[in-house]
C-alpha cells in the first residue's frame, strides 16, 4: 500500500514541545512545584505562547499539570486509583458505599440524555441527590443522582428535611427496592461551573463522566453521572487492580 495522506503529516510543533516539557518536568521540578510563567517558558524553548498553551493543555490532560486558583501551573501528583466497581450490585447509599451526601432538590427539569434513560414525560418530577466523593483528602469527584419522585414515598416529608437529610431519605428510598442489574458508560467531558466548583478545578478542566443506569422492575430506576477529575483520577473497575484501566 502506498503512503497515506496523514503519514505525511508532519508532527504538530505542539506536540513536539509537550514531550520536551514531559522530559523537563521528570528531571527539572517537583511535585506540587510551580512552573515559571507563559512568557518565560515560551521564551526558554523559543516557541510562541499559542504553541506552548497547546503543550500545557495537553499535558493538563494526560494528568501532568495541574492549574490551581491564585497559584499557577504545578507539577500533578501521581493520580490517585478510584474504584468504580460494577461487580458490586448494590444501590447508591448502601453500606460501604463512600460518597458523602449532600443535598437533594425536587425538579422537572433535567438533561435530556437523563430523561431518556428514565423514559420520563413531559411534567414528570425527579429528586436530584448531590453527592460528592474524596480520596485522601482530596475531592475526586461529584455526582448527581436522578430519582423519579413516584419511587420516593413522602416526598412533602422530605422536602421539609435539611440538605444532607434530603439526601439520605431519597438513598433510603431506593433500598427498599429490589436492584435487578446496572450499566456503566464512561467519557471525556469537561467540567461544568458548579462541579468545577466542588471539585476545586477551573470550568472546562478535563474529566472523566461515569454515568451509571440502575434498573429495577424491568427499567431504568434511577442514573447517576459522576464527574471525576481526569488530572488525579485513575479509574479501576472489577474486584481488584488486576482490571486495573487507566483513564484519563
Amino acid at each position: 500500500m502506498g503512503t497515506t495522506q496523514l503519514e505525511t503529516v508532519p508532527e504538530p510543533k505542539y506536540w513536539h514541545l509537550k514531550t520536551v516539557l514531559s522530559d523537563a518536568l521528570d528531571s527539572e521540578f517537583a511535585v506540587g512545584e510551580i512552573l515559571p510563567n507563559e512568557r518565560e517558558l515560551a521564551a526558554r524553548f523559543g516557541v510562541a505562547r499559542a504553541t506552548l498553551r497547546q503543550a500545557l493543555e495537553q499535558l493538563e490532560l494526560e494528568g501532568r499539570l495541574q492549574r490551581r486558583r491564585g497559584v499557577g501551573t504545578t507539577v500533578a501528583p501521581p493520580r490517585v486509583g478510584v474504584a468504580v466497581d460494577p461487580a458490586r450490585h448494590t444501590w447508591p447509599g448502601a453500606p460501604g458505599d463512600d460518597w458523602q451526601p449532600l443535598d437533594a432538590t425536587e425538579t422537572e427539569t433535567v438533561p435530556a440524555a437523563v430523561a431518556r434513560l428514565l423514559e420520563t414525560a413531559p411534567g414528570d418530577r425527579l429528586h436530584i441527590v448531590r453527592r460528592s466523593r474524596v480520596t485522601d483528602g482530596r475531592p475526586v469527584a461529584a455526582e448527581l443522582l436522578y430519582v423519579p419522585s413516584a419511587l420516593v414515598p413522602g416526598c412533602s416529608e422530605v422536602a421539609a428535611l435539611g440538605a444532607p437529610a434530603r439526601a439520605r431519605a431519597v438513598l433510603n428510598a431506593l433500598q427498599g427496592k429490589e436492584l435487578e442489574g446496572q450499566d456503566r458508560t464512561v467519557e471525556l467531558g469537561s467540567a461544568r461551573a458548579e462541579d468545577a466548583k466542588q471539585l476545586d478545578r477551573l470550568p472546562g478542566a478535563p474529566v472523566l463522566v461515569v454515568t451509571t443506569r440502575y434498573v429495577s422492575g424491568g427499567r431504568t430506576a434511577a442514573v447517576a453521572v459522576s464527574t471525576y477529575r481526569a488530572d488525579t483520577c485513575r479509574l479501576t473497575f472489577g474486584e481488584s487492580d488486576a482490571g486495573a484501566l487507566l483513564a484519563g
